[in-house]
């Protein structure tokens, strides 16, 4: 499983042109969701996503953590994260999940961070969108876990 991480002052995500999801001050989390992936590293990521102090405090430090800055989050799923670029010039996606896996951890993941009580807003999984972002910093952070560890 990986979560790339933005800091946004805002970010939405639209369908055939219409918004189905927006955040102002929060995280933009880009999920992947691999083949081999459990509830039990959705739920090491998680906690380490909700912990995650990327927000600056008020000597300019980043102390601060998505709750205490009351932020919310924008989680779109994206296989993509898993495109194996070695051989050749076209990705291949054989390490990302099909969605009979991705598609119930995907939701597991999102549940699992309005339970923690944030606002989560999301795209539509499998679905074509178009994510806009005003990335502050620009500040990004990228999880993964392999082999049951959080890297």
């Amino acid at each position: 499983m990986k979560f790339v991480i933005q800091r946004v002052t805002s970010a939405s995500v639209a369908i055939d042109g219409e918004v189905c999801g927006s955040i102002g001050k929060g995280l933009l989390v880009l999920v992947g969701i691999g083949k081999s992936d459990t509830e039990a590293e959705a739920d090491r990521l998680v906690r380490k996503l909700c912990g995650l102090r990327i927000f600056e405090d008020e000597q300019g430090k980043t102390n601060l953590s998505l709750r205490d800055v009351g932020g919310s989050l924008l989680m779109i799923s994206q296989f993509t994260l898993y495109a194996d670029c070695r051989k050749g010039n076209r990705p291949s996606f054989t390490d990302a999940a099909g969605p009979e896996i991705a598609l119930p951890l995907y939701e597991y993941v999102t549940k699992s961070c309005r339970e923690q009580g944030f606002t989560v807003e999301t795209g539509r999984f499998g679905e074509d969108m178009k994510v806009s972002l005003v990335n502050d910093g620009p500040f990004t952070v990228v999880l993964t876990a392999e082999d049951g560890e959080l890297l």
